[in-house]
């Protein structure tokens, strides 16, 4: 090549402004972000959680099945419910213990908040269902009531005494009179004894519905009667008539004690297990420690424990035929 060819020229750069683009470009990052901004708020308006939520984004009904719905500590925690958590509480009452568990299996209630561990415990064994606890509320000794006597020694020998007639009741109801000196169980009684197991006996007992002891005792058909603390407060037994009782802080208790039910697949749900825990909110205990007479011990079983209690219940009922 001759060296005084041309050396070769590289094409000369065009001298543009370039604040046009820069412009456009600022707008399509500022359009983005609205966008952005705009569907966040579309999604809280259309209920989707915020972080951190402590409440329903919009009114939510809750339906719990209870057995006194007329306890003033409901009211509390209803409105309680709907200050704190935006849900509004529909109390579903139920005369017997025996509904509130199908309707909670069948969908006719969200939650129920009624029952013990053992009570449950049989009624999953028996009906094949797990329904589950998520939140525990209070322990409550089972009482015997008499409005003749003022003690158990003062129980004439052939006495009549009503319990109930439900498995679950009539045994903590056996043990109840067992721990009284009025009654001796085979091996010593378990949570699943049955009148077939008395060994030995001071009184008569005569069984009845659950919610029909209490009737009994003040129709004076019987002298004495195991009367559960929801009924013996609706039919206004005086705390003063109770001669006998168990203990709520015993190992035996960790089967009394009651709880929020859910169905299984509800049982991590946080709306529910928030409203669980707010029955322990100062003014709800300290309505249902006034309604129990002061009885009521309140339990802080987590949900964990407390279903943890429930499987191995099962496991003793199924031992004991339950369901057969």
């Amino acid at each position: 090549m001759s060296g005084n060819a041309a050396a070769p020229q590289l094409p000369q750069k065009q001298n543009k402004n370039r604040t046009p683009l820069i412009v456009a470009a600022i707008i399509v990052v500022v359009a983005v972000v609205a966008a952005i901004i705009i569907g966040v708020s579309v999604a809280n308006a259309n209920g989707a959680p915020k972080a951190g939520a402590t409440h329903a984004d919009k009114p939510t009904t809750v339906s719990i099945g209870v057995s006194d719905a007329a306890q003033p500590y409901w009211k509390i925690y209803s409105d309680l419910a709907k200050k704190k958590l935006n849900v509004t509480v529909k109390l579903v009452n139920f005369s017997s213990y025996t509904e509130p568990n199908p309707a909670l299996a069948q969908k006719q209630t969200d939650l129920n908040s009624f029952q013990h561990v053992e009570f449950l415990a049989v009624y999953n064994v028996t009906n094949k269902q797990d329904l589950q606890p998520i939140g525990a509320t209070v322990t409550v000794p089972l009482p015997l009531y008499s409005t003749k006597y003022t003690s158990v020694q003062d129980l004439p020998d052939g006495a009549t005494v009503a319990i109930p007639n439900d498995q679950v009741n009539q045994a903590r109801g056996l043990l109840v009179l067992q721990a009284a000196g009025l009654v001796k169980l085979k091996d010593g009684g378990t949570a699943f004894s049955t009148i077939n197991d008395i060994t030995s006996k001071k009184v008569a007992i005569s069984t009845v519905s659950a919610d029909q002891t209490a009737r009994a005792l003040q129709s004076g058909s019987v002298d004495a009667a195991i009367v559960n603390n929801n009924f013996a407060t609706q039919a206004g037994l005086p705390t003063s008539a109770r001669i006998a009782k168990d203990d709520p802080k015993s190992d035996a208790a960790r089967n009394y004690v009651n709880f929020f039910a859910a169905r299984k697949a509800d049982a991590k749900n946080p709306l529910y297990l928030k409203l669980a825990a707010l029955y322990h909110d100062k003014a709800v205990e300290a309505s249902e420690l006034e309604s129990s007479g002061g009885t009521a011990v309140f339990s802080d079983a987590t949900p964990q424990e407390l279903q943890a209690q429930l499987k191995k219940t099962e496991a003793d009922a199924r031992a004991a035929g339950v369901g057969k």
